[in-house]
């Protein structure tokens, strides 16, 4: 059995970690940038601690020689955090749309649907990402798990009490876990309820937002024309309006700007 050099095996790991979480957050950028609802919500990865590949490897009987990478599925892991249910099954036909792109899907598990016994709720794909390193092209296979905010928080409190006892845990903490994962899915099933009027609230932010820094470029841009005095009233104005916080008035003083704006451009050709 050879020695296994671990840093240079685990260096690809981590570049397809950096690939993939990036690619994912541009994702979540277009959906932003476009005013959509993103279903990704947050994007996290890692790869697994030497340790933490040698004591699973030891567990599942995998000899700790080259084959460990083949058969382990989850050295590399990225995380996508999603707002809703819902969101979970959109973020997976967006991976599924890039199977035989940029990387191929190789197999699902729906832990959404079918709860594990501990309470564990998550939705698995694992993929396999063509990387191209100088030493030419490799694949590495990657678990993408995809889960709600309260499934998450739920699943890093269920880890660290495994860990800490070592797979024994205790029966009635074992239940009070279990309660807390049904807990933590009504609340998943509450925010679906208020879904439509979550989103509505965040697409006001954004167009307010946006209509804001028109202002803020059309102020800048009539300083080179406009009087200090009416410069004054302009920014006066504009304090008001964002304290009031009304959409609908912010959008009429950003068209009047715009109107001035044209008229000094037509007035200094």
């Amino acid at each position: 059995m050879g020695i296994i050099n671990w840093r240079e095996a685990l260096l690809p790991y981590e570049q397809a970690v950096d690939e993939i979480t990036a690619k994912l957050i541009s994702l979540k950028r277009e959906y932003d940038v476009s005013g959509r609802h993103s279903p990704i919500e947050q994007v996290t990865g890692r790869v697994k601690s030497i340790a933490s590949i040698i004591e699973k490897a030891d567990k599942r009987h995998i000899p700790l020689d080259e084959s460990i990478f083949d058969m382990l599925e989850d050295i590399a892991g990225i995380r996508i955090i999603c707002r809703f249910v819902e969101d979970i099954e959109k973020v997976a036909e967006l991976l599924r749309r890039r199977s035989g792109v940029d990387m191929t899907v190789i197999q699902e598990e729906d832990y959404v649907t079918h709860t594990k016994k501990s309470g564990y709720r998550s939705y698995h794909i694992t993929i396999v990402y063509p990387l191209f390193t100088v030493k030419g092209r490799q694949e590495i296979k990657c678990e993408i798990q995809i889960r709600t905010l309260a499934m998450n928080f739920w699943a890093t409190i269920e880890h660290s009490l495994r860990y800490k006892y070592d797979g024994n845990m205790p029966p009635e903490l074992q239940l009070r876990l279990q309660n807390c994962a049904e807990a933590a899915f009504q609340l998943d099933n509450e925010m679906t309820t208020i879904r439509d009027e979550m989103l509505q609230v965040q697409r006001t932010i954004k167009t307010r937002d946006f209509i804001v820094n028109e202002i803020v470029n059309n102020i800048h841009n009539l300083y080179f024309h406009a009087g200090v005095e009416q410069m004054n009233q302009f920014n006066m104005r504009f304090a008001e309006l964002c304290q009031e916080g009304s959409v609908e008035k912010l959008s009429d003083f950003n068209k009047e700007l715009e109107t001035m704006a044209e008229i000094y451009k037509v007035k200094y050709v």
